[in-house]
């Protein structure tokens, strides 16, 4: 079932996962375990991440280097399939520019499409380690909305697209407003849905979906978010994903950094208590990034819904 037709057909909001392929070397047994406790909540839909093949250099006998691309992770595909094997959920999995010709992603759409999955998340994808900014294969797309058009030139209406938004906009955007612009073009080019990034104060998710009203995009917005769960994280979150946290979380984890189980209480208590002002609040949904740790997100939804 496409994401727009259960977005439309439920009743009250609903809670779905991204999980991250694991690392090679993982059986199908051991990931399609870390899954099996989000199903006695029959989440509607799993997004499923990719990611690019990355490159190392390696020394040579005779003291040259070689490049080499290495795949750490198993393929979005495979991970789809087996969850598609094992559980009645609808599988989303990621479709990247980044590392990809329009070939190979034409070869990705068809292998999606022998597997009857109908939705997509479309995303530019990020850039190489190193790289400043973010640099296409010869043939492939540079932007997301490029991705979206292509996909509905060649395939019509037979997937659904999804996109993704930064409430607290995009590191590389120069103002919220050329951001609001940049997703108005992926909606414009046939996306149906938004699936925003990780945030840790609701009002920017608030403002963000104003913005985006006020701009005339009127797909469902789907807010994400993830529970914190050490003290750690405070540098490595925003680091990565370029975002804020508030002060009043970062004293209370900071004030407990020797703790490990009162950190994760507290992240768990903050995100659950995001959640439920969300869901006061006119969501269709809500999005969990779960990272391959269930058990916080699973007491969360618990709670919840």
């Amino acid at each position: 079932m496409k994401i727009k037709d259960i977005i439309a057909s439920q009743k009250k909001p609903f809670a779905s996962l991204e999980i991250v392929p694991p690392l090679k070397g993982v059986t199908k047994d051991e990931l399609l375990d870390s899954i099996r406790p989000f199903m006695e909540f029959k989440p509607p839909f799993i997004n499923v991440t990719c990611h690019r093949d990355e490159v190392e250099f390696r020394q040579e006998p005779d003291g040259s280097f070689t490049r080499h691309t290495v795949r750490r992770r198993l393929s979005e595909t495979a991970v789809c399939a087996s969850i598609q094997a094992a559980f009645d959920v609808e599988v989303v999995p990621h479709l990247i520019c980044g590392g990809a010709t329009a070939e190979n992603i034409e070869d990705t759409l068809s292998d999606f499409k022998f597997l009857g999955i109908e939705n997509i998340l479309a995303l530019r994808g990020d850039s190489l380690l190193g790289e400043k900014r973010f640099t296409p294969e010869p043939g492939g797309y540079r932007y997301a909305n490029e991705l979206v058009e292509a996909v509905r030139r060649t395939y019509g209406q037979e997937f659904c697209i999804g996109v993704g938004a930064y409430p607290e906009k995009h590191f590389e955007a120069p103002n919220m407003e050329t951001d609001i612009a940049n997703l108005k073009r992926k909606v414009n080019a046939g996306a149906d849905f938004i699936i925003t990034q990780m945030f840790f104060d609701n009002a920017h998710f608030y403002e963000f979906r104003d913005r985006c009203r006020f701009a005339g995009i009127n797909v469902p917005i789907i807010p994400g978010l993830k529970p914190l769960s050490s003290a750690k994280q405070l540098e490595m979150i925003p680091d990565l994903f370029s975002l804020d946290i508030p002060q009043e979380l970062v004293k209370e984890l900071q004030a407990h950094a020797d703790d490990k189980a009162a950190c994760y209480q507290i992240g768990l208590e903050w995100c659950s208590a995001q959640c439920a002002d969300l869901l006061k609040n006119d969501v269709p949904a809500v999005h969990f990034y779960t990272m391959g740790r269930p058990d916080n997100t699973v007491e969360i939804i618990r709670r919840h819904f």
